[in-house]
């Protein structure tokens, strides 16, 4: 069965998330079921990130093995037709290199989290920021983010129902700017922990509104307790933005 590579883009608002789940409709059971009305057959479409409820995605990566081969651009094409009327656009198909594998090949994940940081909440934007009113200093929460860049324990900042069998990651970039009334954070590692970068943001939040002090993220860190970290950010503002691999050798 050849294999094709797909390159995903998502709007997460009402969904339960990338993974097929029985209490709501999913990004993966959208694409499944596309699928199948394209080619006659269930087929099973794996992504390399289990993005939550409400998160999204402007270059998720996914894998899908079709039982006849088909031109590329047609999958897209006929994919494209199927998912609707869902936020779901798959933006580009490939034959995949042998043995590739979405989540397994991936080398690197790259988030986005957006912050709306004025008066006046959204209304364009709406569901796609986390809109919060109170002055935040970017400045110094790029201070604060300075501690957590590195190979680290990340117990502080990992969810109580995260599955990864240690909490020892390596940060890679954890990166703060200010553009106009937004805040962009970009953190990129190999893999992160179950809401990883939601604890982290929620907890530079408390920096760059002046309740916390950049150092305090240090100490936060080394207590490798999560009730020594901040809240975790809600899931609009966050973007699985691009997944990396190495080069594989193609079919």
């Amino acid at each position: 069965m050849p294999r094709y590579k797909l390159t995903v883009e998502y709007d997460g608002t009402g969904l339960v998330g990338w993974q097929r789940q029985t209490n709501g409709l999913s990004v993966q059971e959208i694409l499944e079921t596309a699928c199948e009305r394209m080619c006659g057959s269930a087929v099973l479409v794996q992504g390399a990130g289990r993005t939550d409820a409400g998160v999204h995605a402007i270059g998720q990566t996914a894998h899908v093995d079709l039982p006849a081969p088909y031109p590329p651009d047609k999958i897209r094409g006929a994919l494209n037709f199927h998912v609707r009327p869902h936020a779901v656009s798959v933006l580009a198909v490939e034959p995949a290199p042998a043995g590739f594998h979405a989540r397994i090949s991936a080398t690197r994940r790259a988030y986005l989290y957006r912050i709306l940081n004025r008066r006046a909440p959204p209304a364009l934007e709406r569901n796609h920021v986390w809109f919060l009113a109170v002055p935040l200093d970017a400045a110094l929460m790029a201070e604060g983010a300075r501690h957590l860049v590195g190979h680290h324990d990340f117990t502080s900042f990992r969810a109580a129902e995260c599955q990864a069998p240690s909490p020892v990651k390596t940060l890679d970039r954890l990166e703060i700017t200010r553009l106009g009334e937004e805040i962009r954070i970009v953190a990129e590692a190999r893999s992160f922990l179950h809401h990883q970068v939601r604890n982290m943001v929620g907890t530079l939040k408390l920096v760059g509104s002046g309740q916390w002090q950049p150092d305090d993220v240090a100490a936060a860190l080394a207590a490798r307790a999560r009730s020594a970290a901040g809240p975790t950010a809600p899931p609009e503002g966050l973007y699985l933005t691009a997944v990396g691999y190495e080069p594989l050798t193609r079919r």
